[in-house]
């Protein structure tokens, strides 16, 4: 069997930077089992898979380690797949998931992810995360998937230096790292060991959590976030209230052909 594959730099206006994501166009599902051992081959954060539909796609997404409910990066990659490869010509493009119907839309030279938005809760910081970093958190919140540590400033953010078994104690997907930022509105990084991902390069799916909250905090409705791992990425962000949007760039990195 011969399947096309794209490797796709998401949130990101130059190769080498973002956060890359495989794209694997199909006609029908594969086995998740044959799903699984390619994402785990490709060893990227996120490899999708998607199949056609009456009215757009369904796209489902795999970690080396797991499949998992919702991730921004790899559906703006799948995006763009569609937008640049594939002779997509609508200007919204709606993928089923296993978060619900997902909408992704061409806004000037953005593409803009439209996402439901996670309710935050504020809860005591979680022993293990206590000294899973080299700086103190200030405050903790629970997502509908991850937990969010907010620290004092941009500069602890750049230089934190997670412990993963300690991380991976939390039995959720991932933690998110913050900050209120000088130059951006706000900055992030994300850990996720628990699902084969020490960290992410750069996170949509973080931000579903991320803009509700500093929404709030900044008494503002659009914000541009950056998220400072050693790659990076750019997010243009706005919140809608029960929705968010997530607009970045992406760019080709390889295409070519799997054989199994």
């Amino acid at each position: 069997m011969k399947l096309s594959i794209y490797q796709i730099d998401a949130f990101a206006d130059k190769i080498f930077s973002g956060n890359p994501a495989a794209v694997i166009p199909l006609e029908s599902w594969l086995s998740d089992e044959i799903m699984q051992n390619i994402a785990l081959e490709n060893n990227l954060s996120e490899t999708a898979f998607f199949i056609p539909t009456k009215n757009g796609f369904h796209i489902r997404w795999f970690t080396p380690a797991a499949e998992v409910d919702l991730c921004g990066h790899a559906t703006l990659a799948t995006a763009h797949v569609l937008f640049q490869h594939l002779n997509y010509s609508e200007k919204e493009i709606l993928f089923e998931s296993r978060s619900g119907i997902l909408k992704v839309k061409k806004e000037n030279d953005l593409i803009v992810l439209d996402f439901p938005s996670s309710k935050v809760k504020e809860i005591e910081t979680p022993e293990n995360l206590k000294s899973a970093f080299n700086f103190q958190a200030q405050k903790c919140f629970k997502g509908r998937d991850d937990i969010m540590l907010i620290f004092e400033n941009e500069t602890d953010i750049l230089n934190l230096q997670p412990d993963f078994q300690k991380i991976i104690l939390s039995k959720t997907r991932g933690i998110i790292a913050t900050a209120k930022s000088e130059k951006y509105d706000f900055v992030s990084r994300f850990f996720a060991p628990a699902v084969g991902v020490n960290e992410d390069p750069v996170t949509g799916s973080a931000h579903t959590m991320l803009i509700p909250f500093w929404s709030e905090q900044l008494n503002k409705t659009q914000m541009i976030a950056k998220q400072i791992s050693a790659r990076g990425g750019i997010l243009h962000c706005k919140n809608l209230g029960n929705r968010v949007e997530i607009g970045g760039k992406a760019v080709t990195f390889l295409v070519g052909k799997i054989n199994f």
